[in-house]
């Protein structure tokens, strides 16, 4: 049997560097975090309001909050602890004073506004795929590189939904077995195309379900109701997606080793909530279904559902809401006794976004000793 917590490491960094400490939140000096001032960009969209949401139920220590969007939100306001906070206009002036950004916004609005808000001394969090690359950025999921957080330059990229809930799952087989390949089929819903993409499929099942012609489609390149639409993002010369090489190049990033071969096809369906995804791993040591259950016993963030006597999988509807990554139907490959088959699903607008950053945002608070 494998204990992860003796299984060699897989060499990722710690991401810690020497120096001057990184801008951002710093404890109170009385045992407790110090309350921070905290300011949600793009608060209205479907990602935002779970960040807020779960700033709530997470009890995450916020002295002060305000809430950012484009004029089109203006005159909207955002429930939080009880109290309505109306939205504010997005400017370079608004994070005077702000501790830690919650951003998920368009990566062309992050590029402009993130770089002012670390310039104003907070530290952005951002969901968008502008700086997820950027050698000077980290990219954090803190199931698996937690201490990357600390070498940030004021902004810390959020990955993309899809690779988020798949490394969180091989971190723990990298670990102890060493991945040397993935091939993975998503099957991703709806909603990871924002609130546009939930309001396009719901209009087309209405539309069919009456007998009406369904409107044409807009967010997604063909009708997504009763359809699944092999493209998320646009194509590259390679005949690969945006989103699938997003996969590849994060993945590498995140697990600290540009030796993974990530095979990928991304593939939207018509399902409101939670990403699904088939994994086959390959990996320099055998790996069998009960190595795999053993490592996964001890993984941070990640529940293993999976008895087919009683027909218990996951699935994206009962994982909706939830934190956890969950995997199931494990299995060996049948001619490769270095392979290894499961599904994993997760909750896109959760793990796969709005909590993935705020637990990077309660990493922060980590940063220096509680109480020093």
């Amino acid at each position: 049997m494998l204990d992860p917590r003796t299984a060699e490491g897989s060499g990722v960094s710690s991401g810690r560097r020497e120096g001057p400490d990184p801008p951002g939140p710093k404890p109170s000096g009385k045992g407790e975090p110090a309350v921070k001032s905290v300011a949600v960009v793009g608060a209205s969209g479907a990602v935002g309001e779970v960040m807020v949401r779960l700033l709530e139920e997470r009890k995450f220590p916020v002295g002060s909050i305000k809430f950012l969007a484009s004029e089109r939100s203006l005159g909207k306001s955002v429930k939080f602890r009880g109290e309505a906070h109306p939205i504010q206009l997005l400017t370079a002036d608004a994070f005077r004073g702000v501790d830690i950004v919650l951003s998920s916004t368009p990566g062309s609005i992050s590029k402009e506004f993130s770089p002012l808000a670390a310039k104003a001394g907070a530290v952005v969090v951002d969901n968008s795929s502008a700086f997820r690359m950027d050698p000077d950025v980290p990219l954090v999921v803190p199931e698996v590189n937690p201490g990357d957080v600390a070498g940030h330059k004021g902004i810390i990229a959020n990955p993309n939904c899809s690779t988020i809930q798949m490394v969180v799952a091989l971190k723990p087989l990298h670990d102890a077995l060493r991945i040397r390949r993935v091939i993975v089929s998503t099957y991703q819903s709806v909603s990871g195309a924002g609130q546009k993409g939930m309001d396009e499929l719901r209009a087309q099942v209405r539309a069919e379900v009456e007998g009406r012609p369904a409107p044409r489609p807009a967010k997604f390149a063909h009708p997504i109701a009763f359809n699944c639409v092999p493209q998320i993002d646009d194509f590259l010369p390679d005949g690969y997606t945006k989103e699938e090489m997003k996969m590849v190049h994060e993945t590498r990033k995140i697990m600290g080793d540009a030796s993974i071969l990530v095979s990928p096809t991304c593939v939207r369906v018509p399902v409101l909530y939670s990403h699904s995804e088939s994994i086959l791993v390959e990996t320099e040591r055998p790996i069998t279904p009960a190595i795999a259950r053993d490592l996964w016993a001890y993984a941070p963030g990640l529940k293993v559902v999976d008895d087919p006597s009683q027909l218990a999988y996951p699935m994206p509807a009962p994982a909706r809401g939830e934190d956890h990554v969950f995997v199931g139907r494990i299995r060996q490959d049948l001619g490769n006794p270095h392979a290894l088959l499961f599904w994993c699903v997760g909750d896109n607008l959760r793990k796969g976004a709005a909590l993935n950053a705020v637990q990077i945002a309660e990493e922060l608070l980590k940063l220096d000793p509680v109480g020093a």
